[in-house]
């Protein structure tokens, strides 16, 4: 099932601008705010209660001060849980990330749902090689097709184990920003919903591989949602689609990429799902990355 209502938050004690992840993170901007940890700390706050608010169960865990953690906000890129009771860990580029898998994590999500086995890739690390969960890859859980670019932080060789681990077909492509950098992440230009596909084709440069991207997802059955690099760069990309304890889908943004939609777009997406958007600007700007980043969906069977 492409969507869930169980989504697991990691409320942050000491956000800032991670230098380590901004060498390939054009989203950042570094110093853009000095009381960074207090107002990160009252977005998530509220995307945590607007969440509850409309029926989604969230998890919520504290961040621990020591190790040094800035980027904790973000669990979706070193953790994720399938519905076959199975977690998977990752390898990450930056070495302050890498101390984010804490104990203490599992085993609160483990006292709530099923685990069965853990599947642990961030042995790759000592290799060099990465693979950033669902930052790095964008899941077509139904169809089990995991979209993925080329970047830094999604080795193509790592991202082949976990989809024959898996069961998953990979679909890669190269994806630059309007610098013509590569984009860092897949999930901040592609969002996969139960039945639509959020994408920026605009930021695919080679014609074949923007043309099997748009057949690969027609094919799956799913509506195509072009968004532009600019709306990509206002995180228009970065949605996730969950559903609330009733089963009603909901479409999780932030307020700065809901304001770059076109209304045209809006009600497009609103065929689909309710929208849910919330402030993020100082997650945004110092983190380099919006609302699905800071949702780990967990897939995993209740207890």
């Amino acid at each position: 099932m492409q969507t869930t209502s169980h989504l697991l938050m990691i409320r942050p004690v000491s956000f800032t601008f991670n230098a380590e992840t901004a060498v390939n993170n054009a989203f950042q901007v570094a110093g853009a705010d000095r009381d960074a940890q207090q107002k990160a700390l009252t977005e998530f706050e509220g995307l945590v209660r607007l969440l509850r608010d409309n029926g989604v169960d969230v998890t919520v865990i504290d961040d621990t001060p020591q190790p040094h953690t800035p980027d904790s906000i973000f669990p979706n890129n070193w953790v994720s849980f399938h519905q076959d009771a199975i977690v998977c860990l990752y390898p990450m580029y930056a070495v302050n990330r890498r101390l984010e898998r804490k104990p203490g994590i599992m085993q609160t999500v483990g006292q709530k749902f099923r685990i069965d086995a853990t599947l642990d890739f961030s042995t790759y690390e000592e290799e060099g090689l990465f693979l950033e969960g669902t930052g790095s890859m964008v899941l077509d859980r139904d169809n089990k097709i995991a979209y993925a670019c080329h970047s830094p932080r999604t080795n193509l060789a790592v991202l082949q184990d976990w989809c024959q681990k898996m069961g998953y077909t990979p679909v890669t492509f190269t994806a630059n920003d309007a610098s013509q950098q590569l984009i860092y992440h897949t999930n901040v230009m592609m969002c996969v919903g139960d039945a639509f596909v959020v994408v920026c084709l605009d930021a695919l440069p080679v014609a074949a591989e923007r043309e099997h991207l748009a057949a690969t997802i027609r094919t799956s059955g799913k509506a195509i949602i072009p968004i532009t690099l600019q709306q990509m760069n206002h995180f228009a990309g970065n949605m996730l689609q969950v559903e609330n304890t009733n089963g009603e889908k909901l479409l999780v943004m932030s307020s700065q990429a809901f304001e770059s939609l076109t209304p045209q777009q809006i009600k497009q997406l609103e065929t689909f799902n309710r929208i849910l958007h919330s402030p993020l600007t100082t997650i945004e700007t110092n983190g380099g990355g919006s609302a699905r980043c800071m949702l780990a969906e967990i897939h995993l069977p209740p207890i």
